[in-house]
């Protein structure tokens, strides 16, 4: 919302615009006043919506016509004054004023301003002045609303510029059609998200508890029992089908808006709107559906515990048949109140675990939302905001002392968490990390999609398609007495090199698992071309050997994949066959290496420095972890296997250390 009003008054000369401004100001009528009054300043705490107002005048004299284009262009809103005792400046309110307005190319809000109400004679009903100003209003849309006022008595000035600010602040067009009498489309819209968002269980209603968390979220306090019967007799009388079961309905929810805007309660309407992140154009704000979000380099994001108590909850509200899964229909709408699901073009819900119907589990749902948090967090933001996060029964006052306690504003970020740099990890050798990456290589042929469909619990396929794009899928995996998420993702020949070649998603992997054919003498080749093309050294790397249920072939390389692996000094290819469900434990493998990732990276321990391996013999041995020259020889002497032969500092046959390494 805006943190500043700007109010400019125009109109005929001596139609009372420079009075109206002194009585404003004064609070009293000051009968003689200069021409044109200079800009006034009304600080934010003395105004009801706690913002900065000007408030400038203007002359109607052609001499001064450029000065008055300039104030055109930066007011926000813009007062057009005439007599009530001179009908020739009400004329030239129509035929005048508002088209001048627009011929300056000035599109803001417009307030009509009858001044001197004093010297009307006889009494002017409602009726009347909407007769009276009803054409000009459907003719010009800009125009908000009329006010009659007497800078003189004084009367309703301060009511003017009320007015004023409510037109900028708490605008009717984006909201109402003033001709037609109705909502307008994007307003319908908005509202009905609202209602569906607090529609905790789905029922097509807001009954007493849903409408109390609904006015807490928006004006920190619950309803008392008169308001609440209040609204519903007033919804009950205007629409037959407003009320049911003791709750307020969709149809009902709208008319009691329409109400609130028909009677001048825009504030009411524009501030449930905002506090479900809607701007003035009644689309979702960038700042509410983007909000700031940094993650450090080597870092990636995962879902805090409230995050994942947001998707677990908002999975059950939907699961109306308590099945354990989201049906289609269920599936629809959850996403309702946002663009659609977010994986359809990813092949969803075959990105995941479901049931033998094919429809998402509770597991699948926590398992997509874990990928598509590590692979693209911005996206699980905008949903977050999208589906309603937080759920307003989890919001609480800040202070539960008080029944109208402020409502502290919960941020979408807080769904989400920045994990410890993967040095860091690497570094203790250990992880708090709960959701991993691995890319999976290999030539065309070589199975990498039967793995991912297998890891995923999908059907063992016979036909052949390669892989055009970027395919991913995810589940969990116990691991470590625990329970971690894996995502697997493999790349068409179009985008390997260019994931191969960008060190940024290269950062982005815990591990690369190389995929090769035993039964394709060719398969090995493209894997160890692939490593000489690409620096790949540096990532853990985990060999697999597919078809193992097939004749072993005689790769066409200059060793064979074994002995390949040894001097590396990796472990030797992992030998799976997706069509009998001969696995060997690889998702778990996977995920060990993850977690552990040092021994997995190609040269082993020479990749390790002298200190970390020092480090890792000493914690296992149960010693002190920093060494001086002299522990390092002491280490070496008392601690040598028996029969071990010294060799200067070192020995042989037990520690891998050699003279290079001191």
């Amino acid at each position: 919302m805006r943190r500043d009003v700007r109010i400019l008054l125009v109109g005929d000369d001596g139609v009372g615009k420079s009075t109206i401004v002194t009585s404003f100001i004064k609070d009293y009528y000051v009968p003689h006043v200069q021409a044109v009054v200079p800009e006034v300043t009304i600080p934010p705490e003395v105004t009801p919506e706690n913002v900065t107002t000007y408030i400038v005048d203007s002359s109607a004299r052609s001499q001064d016509r450029q000065r008055l284009d300039s104030e055109l262009r930066k007011a926000h809103v813009i007062c057009v004054v005439y007599g009530i005792d001179n009908p020739h400046s009400f004329d030239r309110v129509p035929t005048y004023w508002l088209p001048y307005i627009r011929s300056v190319g000035v599109n803001v809000p417009i307030i009509l301003v009858g001044n001197k109400i004093d010297l009307r004679g006889g009494e002017v009903t409602n009726e009347a002045l909407e007769d009276e100003i009803f054409p000009i209003m459907s003719e010009f849309k800009e125009v908000e609303t009329c006010v009659e006022c007497s800078a003189k008595l004084p009367l309703n000035v301060s009511e003017v510029f009320y007015f004023a600010q409510k037109a900028v602040l708490h605008p009717t067009a984006p909201l109402y059609d003033s001709r037609e009498h109705v909502l307008k489309p994007a307003c319908v819209n908005a509202l009905k998200r609202i209602f569906k968002l607090c529609d905790a269980n789905k029922d097509g209603i807001l009954d007493a508890q849903e409408l109390d968390e609904f006015q807490i979220k928006c004006f920190s306090q619950p309803l008392q029992a008169q308001e609440r019967a209040g609204i519903f007799e007033m919804v009950a009388q205007g629409i037959p089908d407003g009320i049911r079961d003791d709750g307020i309905t969709e149809p009902g929810f709208l008319f009691l808006h329409t109400l609130f805007i028909q009677r001048g309660r825009l504030e009411t309407t524009w501030t449930i709107l905002r506090k479900f992140g809607y701007g003035a154009d009644l689309k979702l704000t960038e700042s509410f559906l983007s909000p700031k979000f940094d993650v450090p380099s080597d870092c990636s994001v995962e879902l805090s515990p409230s995050g994942y108590r947001f998707f677990t909850d908002i999975f059950e509200m939907h699961d109306k048949d308590q099945d354990g899964a989201l049906r289609p229909e269920e599936l629809d709408s959850l996403f309702s109140t946002s663009p659609g699901c977010p994986w359809t073009k990813e092949g969803f819900p075959e990105t995941t675990f479901t049931n033998d119907r094919g429809w998402v589990t509770l597991q699948g749902w926590l398992a997509q939302w874990s990928m598509t948090t590590l692979l693209d967090h911005k996206t699980t933001l905008a949903y977050l905001a999208h589906l309603g996060y937080p759920l307003p029964s989890t919001i609480i006052p800040s202070s539960s002392s008080s029944s109208t306690a402020a409502i502290t504003p919960v941020s979408t970020t807080t769904a989400l968490q920045v994990t410890r740099p993967r040095r860091s990890d690497r570094k203790a050798r250990k992880t708090t990390r709960n959701v991993f990456l691995a890319y999976v290589l290999g030539a065309g042929g070589s199975g990498k999609t039967s793995l991912l469909r297998n890891f995923v619990d999908k059907p063992f396929g016979t036909d052949y398609q390669p892989t055009r794009s970027v395919l991913s899928v995810v589940n969990a995996v116990e691991v470590g007495g625990g329970e971690r998420y894996l995502v697997l993702q493999e790349f068409g020949s179009k985008y390997e090199s260019e994931v191969l070649r960008n060190q940024k998603k290269l950062d982005m992997a815990d591990l690369i698992v190389f995929v090769h054919d035993s039964s394709d003498t060719n398969s090995f080749s493209y894997i160890s071309n692939l490593r000489q093309q690409y620096s790949l050294d540096t990532l853990p790397s985990l060999f697999v050997a597919t078809k193992s249920d097939l004749d072993l072939a005689q790769q066409r390389h200059e060793v064979q994949p074994d002995t390949y692996c040894r001097r590396l000094s990796l472990q030797v290819p992992v030998a799976v066959s997706v069509r009998t469900g001969q696995m060997a434990d690889l998702f778990q493998t996977i995920c060990r290496i993850a977690m552990d990732p040092v021994r997995a990276i190609p040269g082993g321990d020479r990749s390790l420095t002298l200190a970390s391996r020092l480090k890792y013999y000493a914690a296992i041995l149960g010693v002190a972890t920093t060494f001086s020259a002299g522990a390092i020889f002491l280490f070496r002497v008392f601690f040598r296997p028996p029969g071990t032969a010294m060799v200067g500092l070192g020995w042989t046959g037990w520690l891998p250390i050699s003279r290079r390494d001191l």
